[in-house]
């Protein structure tokens, strides 16, 4: 009989605990056990009147209102100030260690020498609201009620809701705008790269990496330690670059052990900086200071007396050396000389101080003289005394005489093993048959900017040439100056189709580097038999075809195809180059919009520089 009772028990409770129409389950659940939210309420209410009528009846009877025992209660003994103040300096001193602090500090007194406490106090007199305060909007001053999801203003205040969501609006703004900048100075900065740089797949190296976070923080690198050349030469290139290199930065570079210095760009050296370098390092024997101005004569004197062992000496722009102090160099230190390459001179050295470095540097096999501008014949003359010339490169800005250029090719050539002759505008083809029969260990060849070689001497330097097949061949400028006839003569001047296929017979299978910018009267005809994408050129890595305008996309085309190795094509001014997909990995310069080919072909990291070649 229990069972029956017990589910007809249960059956009811659960009847009575049924939910319906908009009841909710808490209510039903308070209902269920006998507790009511009007009740809670009703004795709330009840013990604050009781609370109220009380507290007045005691100021009632004691003759106080009770606005002055609010007075009383105020005030506080001195016990209760001084921990109050303690709190409020402990508050303020968290305060001032805060970002925020720091932050509007710096935007509200900036400049400012004396500390001022103005912000700390406003931010602590400004504390945000606990959630369920009212408070005003920083912005629109509107009364809101705050959250714990209310948003902090540019001056330390709460927004509302509205302004809260407009400064997020504004906010996101920003960031896409900033975005956008930072892509247009990543662009730029890649072209930047592609123009002075070597083209590198994938992603940086490590080492890549960190040399570039050390030239990012140079002012903070106390020494380099014990890095090995490679990697002080790449540092040098990056804050040349930058134009960094000062007496500070300089020490960075300077180890007794040392041997050999770089520094592409001193122009803000003094000339108490050269003397260090040769103080700091004494065994220094391969020397190359760019852009050395305040290069003088108390460095060649500092030189002489401390006997410095250089072999190697490359300086460009020296010119506060005087005539005298370099033959007093030449005659010290002349036997020891083995490479030399002066540029840019425009005063001190002259032919008479040529000719003492001729009779005293006999062991020179590498001579570099560029816009030296007091040179000319007779420089070129008593250079054939050097027997033992191995690399020269020459540019005179004065003319000289073809015969003298070519008894100079004549008696120097067969041992030279590169040969850089740049500006002899006035040179004719002895010269070039001078270089066939007497040069024939080249590996590199550069004779550019002249308007007197035919084509058919270019075509005869190659043809049965004994040379093996040049890895590196600068013809640019090579073209005839009369713009009447932009076709040039009847009989070509300059590099023109004959030689320039001669050219790629003789040295098409191992050329790396070809320069032949400028170089207007090779025919369309010509590109295309040499680039139809079938002859293969297997290690062509670097072209330059700038300002020849009969070139089109389906000739760059093609120079994909023949050229697998191919990493870099520069091509100013060929308008008729569009909408060609460039392989991954290689650079086209010069063509608007080429970079979004690139990008879309094949990602290209070109954050090497390698613009400071020789």
């Amino acid at each position: 009989m229990s069972k029956p009772v017990a589910i007809t028990m249960a059956g009811r409770r659960a009847a009575n605990n049924q939910i319906r129409g908009p009841q909710s389950a808490l209510t039903d659940f308070l209902a269920s056990n006998n507790i009511s939210a009007a009740q809670i309420s009703a004795d709330y209410e009840r013990r604050q009147r009781e609370a109220r009528r009380q507290q007045e009846q005691e100021s009632t009877a004691n003759g106080e209102s009770i606005d002055q025992k609010d007075d009383e209660e105020r005030v506080e003994t001195a016990a209760q100030k001084k921990k109050r103040k303690r709190q409020q300096e402990k508050t303020l001193a968290k305060i001032k260690e805060s970002k925020d602090y720091k932050r509007q500090k710096k935007r509200k007194d900036e400049g400012s020498d004396g500390e001022n406490d103005d912000v700390a106090w406003d931010m602590y007199t400004r504390r945000k609201p606990l959630p369920g305060q009212l408070e005003n909007c920083e912005n629109c001053e509107k009364r809101f009620t705050v959250t714990a999801y209310s948003k902090t203003g540019p001056d330390g205040g709460l927004l509302c809701t509205k302004c809260s969501k407009e400064q997020e609006d504004q906010k996101k703004k920003d960031q896409k705008s900033k975005k956008q900048a930072v892509s247009r100075d990543k662009r730029r900065h890649v072209q930047s790269n592609l123009l002075d740089g070597i083209v590198q797949i994938g992603s940086r190296t490590l080492q890549e990496l960190c040399i570039k976070e050390v030239a990012n923080n140079i002012h903070e690198v106390e020494e380099f330690g014990d890095l090995p050349q490679s990697l002080l030469n790449r540092l040098s290139q990056i804050l040349s670059r930058r134009r960094v290199i000062t007496s500070r930065t300089l020490e960075l570079f300077l180890r007794p052990d040392l041997e050999t210095i770089d520094i592409y760009d001193c122009g803000k050296l003094e000339t108490e900086d050269y003397i260090k370098i040769f103080s700091v390092v004494p065994k220094v024997q391969n020397l190359n200071l760019r852009n050395a101005g305040q290069f003088k004569d108390e460095v060649v004197d500092y030189i002489i007396e401390r006997n410095v062992p250089l072999r190697i000496l490359q300086l460009e722009a020296a010119n506060l050396v005087s005539n005298g102090k370099w033959a007093e160099f030449f005659e010290n230190c002349g036997l020891r000389l083995e490479t030399l390459k002066l540029s840019w001179l425009d005063y001190s050295m002259d032919e008479d101080t040529f000719m003492c470095l001729i009779r005293h540097c006999p062991n020179i096999k590498r001579l570099k003289m560029k816009k030296c501008f007091r040179l000319g014949d007779v420089a070129l003359g008593v250079m054939t005394e050097l027997r033992q010339l191995e690399h020269v490169s020459l540019r005179f800005p004065t003319a000289t005489t073809p015969g003298v250029l070519a008894d100079l090719i004549s008696s120097v050539g067969p041992g030279l093993r590169t040969l850089s002759l740049e500006g002899f505008s006035d040179a004719d083809d002895d010269a070039l048959s001078m270089i066939h029969s007497n040069c024939t260990q080249l590996s590199k060849l550069r004779f550019t900017e002249n308007d007197c070689c035919t084509d058919v001497g270019f075509a005869s330097l190659f043809i049965n040439w004994s040379n093996p097949a040049l890895a590196f061949i600068d013809f640019s400028s090579n073209r005839s100056v009369d713009y009447a006839v932009p076709d040039g003569p009847e009989d070509p001047v300059g590099l023109a189709s004959g030689g320039f296929e001669a050219l790629i017979r003789h040295s098409g299978s191992r050329l790396e580097r070809l320069d032949i910018s400028s170089c207007r009267h090779i025919t369309y005809e010509s590109f295309s038999r040499v680039f139809d994408g079938k002859q293969q050129y297997p290690v062509l890595k670097d072209i330059n075809i700038s300002f020849l305008t009969k070139i089109d996309t389906s000739i760059v085309a093609g120079m994909f195809r023949s050229c697998p190795e191919l990493i870099k094509v520069t091509a100013f001014g060929c308008f008729n180059v569009t909408e060609v997909a460039v392989p991954k990995g290689v650079a086209l310069i010069g063509v608007p919009n080429a970079q979004d080919a690139i990008v879309q072909e094949g990602e290209v990291d070109a954050d090497v520089w390698n613009g400071l070649t020789m």
